[in-house]
């Protein structure tokens, strides 16, 4: 099942993404999950109720299963601060081999963007592909700290990458 009228760039549903990103950071990778069934099971539940952000030390309100529409605020506390980050799902993609979302940031947002979570498989391998275009949010205090926020920005890309990783079972 897929939105209606998705108002994405970042695609969830398509397995090759196009959009060039235009005035935008531009940004998208892949990880291996693992390659059995319960491996896909747990990771599309995670993925559909904000288990990649949640698993990388953000808290997301309400923490219910996504929906087009919805606009939850996604917390971060770096460093005892506290950072409200509301956005809207603008997409969520449930087919029998790919499961995922995308969110747009709104004002107040520390950056202006989309990412996209994506649990998909290909030839039995589960895999989590996440997409991200990025730039200056318009508010001037969150613009001049920009640099500042791409660094962060790469910090929890590299916690997106292992938020769904599951320990091989002994």
């Amino acid at each position: 099942m897929t939105s209606a009228v998705p108002m994405t760039r970042t695609h969830p549903a398509d397995e090759v993404w196009t959009d060039a990103g235009r005035g935008f950071r531009r940004w998208e990778t892949s990880v291996v999950l693992g390659t059995r069934a319960e491996v896909w099971e747990w990771a599309t539940t995670q993925v559909l109720r904000w288990g990649v952000k949640t698993r990388s030390g953000f808290s997301v309100e309400p923490a219910a299963k996504v929906a087009c529409g919805d606009r939850p605020v996604i917390t971060a506390r770096p460093f005892g601060l506290v950072i409200r980050e509301p956005v809207e799902v603008v997409d969520v993609v449930e087919t029998p081999t790919r499961v995922g979302f995308a969110y747009r940031t709104l004002p107040g947002h520390p950056v202006s963007g989309e990412e996209a979570f994506i649990v998909h498989q290909e030839g039995g391998v589960v895999l989590l592909t996440i997409r991200s275009l990025t730039r200056p949010a318009e508010s001037d205090g969150w613009r001049l700290l920009y640099p500042v926020l791409l660094l962060a920005q790469r910090i929890a890309r590299r916690r997106y990458r292992r938020a769904l990783r599951v320990r091989p079972v002994r």
